[in-house]
């Protein structure tokens, strides 16, 4: 009995560990399910704070729209571990499972059958195992309202500073490793050793946060339009967004398969435009596809506060004529 209590004394007083806060607090990594199918979507809880985003005026590689740095405040939230497969993504251009019906679904009541599919794509480069890739920024906040409506919890894109800061994973150098870029071929798929194509998912080693792929492999679709002075713009807010008011540009993170080792650094931005629709014979042009983007997918997020379905829809965007 003694050394029972003992025992437990000694656990009181020791420091819980990170992964024992969130069990108890309620906010820990999990598995969102797909009904009608054995998928999975692993998320990773990311304990909100304050960050610089932005990159120092001497980090190597550095682009002026990367700047100034500026601290920021992120709330909780959740990212998916991994970039969204194409096995995962075709759930929703086919929407064959509609009707079923998830056993644990969350709050959120919406229509499945009010959300628009996505066309097949003029030439489909996507394949099982592998990220998704081509989509428009519209075509995936449209992939986050379904799972919404599937799950009932609220999924959406990442805002670029959510994105930052899931990367960074508490570092301030010029990866999440460090700013040693020669580690890079342990974390990363890039243009040194792709072989110019991307690959399947978690073979390299993830940032400290958990989370895979998020340097290199494919570059992946934020919720921001793009500005080039966007930061200054911004501030230092907490939770910065710049909702887009144009077709283009749209901001991309991450950097990919097709890209040098500078490009995939944390604070470094990249952007769509119209040449990745070069070769869609369409007038107008696909809302859902970019034949010519095949280094672009994306990957989710869902905050720890569900917004009102005002907020949610500003985040999933509006249509609009062409992408």
């Amino acid at each position: 009995m003694k050394l029972f209590f003992y025992l437990w004394f000694f656990i009181a007083l020791c420091p819980h560990s990170d992964s024992t806060i969130k069990q108890h607090s309620g906010f820990a990594d999990y598995n969102e399910g797909i009904a009608g199918s054995d998928l999975k979507i692993e998320m990773k809880a990311i304990k909100g704070g304050s960050f610089y985003r932005g990159s120092k005026d001497h980090e190597i590689g550095r682009s002026s729209d990367e700047g100034p740095r500026v601290e920021v405040q992120i709330d909780d939230f959740w990212m998916s571990g991994y970039e969204i497969t194409w096995d995962l993504y075709q759930l929703f251009v086919y929407r064959d499972i509609d009707a079923e019906k998830a056993s644990d679904r969350g709050s959120i009541n919406l229509a499945v059958d009010g959300i628009s599919s996505a066309t097949m794509p003029y030439e489909n480069l996507n394949k099982p195992g592998y990220p998704a890739i081509n989509m428009t920024q519209h075509a995936a906040s449209t992939f986050c309202k379904w799972l919404t409506a599937k799950t009932g919890r609220f999924y959406r894109l990442p805002t670029e500073a959510e994105w930052e800061y899931a990367c960074r994973a508490g570092s301030a150098d010029a990866f999440s490793f460090g700013d040693n870029q020669a580690a890079l071929e342990k974390y990363a798929w890039y243009a040194g050793n792709s072989n110019g194509t991307f690959q399947k998912p978690g073979q390299k080693l993830p940032n400290a946060r958990g989370l895979y792929d998020m340097h290199g492999n494919v570059a992946e679709w934020v919720v921001d339009g793009y500005a080039k002075d966007a930061y200054r713009q911004l501030g230092g807010s907490a939770n910065p967004v710049n909702f887009a008011t144009q077709i283009y540009p749209r901001v991309v993170r991450g950097g990919s398969f097709r890209d040098p080792a500078a490009k995939l650094r944390s604070a470094a931005r990249s952007h769509s435009d119209k040449s990745w629709k070069r070769r869609d014979p369409q007038f107008p042009k696909s809302l859902w596809w970019h034949t010519d983007a095949p280094q672009i997918g994306f990957r989710i997020v869902r905050p720890k506060v569900t917004p009102s379905k005002e907020e949610m829809q500003k985040y999933w965007g509006a249509p609009m004529e062409e992408y």
